[in-house]
């Protein structure tokens, strides 16, 4: 099974937005152990950026998800707005809207929207860093605004339900996050991650999905995602063709 990193955001020194005395990071917090116990019993390794009141930057962040290994990085927020009771919804952000966090992340929001929040839709924050840095996919999921009453209703009624269909999400896509065995063209290795990012985005450019992974001081950006040796083949040959140097790898 995938190994999911799971990031309640902000904490310790940053309580992230605060509305009448309830502060985002403790909320985070809260689903984020609710979450994690819930994928746990479904079978898979989950661990987390912080399961305390822990200061810690995004980067700090990016880093522990990076060095874990995971498969899987999933930040979780509370939205806020300039006015009170201005806006409702639940939203989820990723670093481009292609690939399987891109998945992911409607099915999150599809699965929030039956409980009665406003789907307010995936969108792209490529300036976040928990979204730019992470090597795996990943994903920042807003669970309503935290100075709106009724989305509050909602989150203290229907807490566990929340944390369920997060994790029924993960769990319908289990198989796409799971890493060993699976065949990808390698299309580049740098040493310097912008450089990783911009040849990821060039090949998304073309219609190509993938994603960078880290290995020892180098990035390696790695296209597709198969179990069939022949598929992967296919796919290098498309590459090639588009004037890529590649070579498959597993795992």
């Amino acid at each position: 099974m995938p190994k999911v990193m799971i990031d309640p955001g902000h904490g310790g020194a940053d309580p992230g937005a605060v509305y009448n005395g309830r502060k985002e990071a403790e909320d985070n917090l809260n689903l984020a152990l609710e979450l994690g116990a819930i994928l746990q019993d479904a079978g898979f390794d989950v661990v987390y950026t912080r399961t305390g009141d822990t200061t810690q930057t995004p980067f700090e962040k990016a880093t522990i998800g990076n060095q874990s290994g995971a498969d899987l990085f999933i930040s979780l927020h509370r939205n806020s707005s300039p006015t009170p009771n201005q806006y409702s919804g639940v939203e989820t952000l990723v670093y481009d809207d292609s690939g399987k966090k891109a998945e992911l992340a409607r099915r999150i929001n599809a699965n929030l929207e039956t409980l009665g929040f406003h789907n307010l839709g995936v969108k792209e924050r490529p300036g976040l860093v928990v979204l730019r840095r992470t090597n795996m996919p990943a994903v920042l999921v807003e669970t309503g605004f935290i100075n709106t009453d009724s989305d509050n209703v909602l989150y203290d009624e229907k807490f566990r339900e929340i944390a369920e269909q997060i994790a029924d999400a993960v769990i319908s896509m289990k198989d796409d996050f799971a890493a060993p065995g699976m065949y990808r063209v390698q299309i580049g290795l740098f040493r310097i991650f912008s450089n990783a990012q911009y040849a990821l985005m060039q090949a998304i450019s073309k219609g190509f999905s993938g994603e960078i992974v880290s290995k020892g001081e180098y990035y390696a950006v790695l296209i597709g995602g198969t179990d069939s040796y022949a598929k992967a083949q296919d796919l290098e040959r498309q590459l090639n063709e588009a004037g890529y140097e590649t070579l498959i790898v597993q795992g």
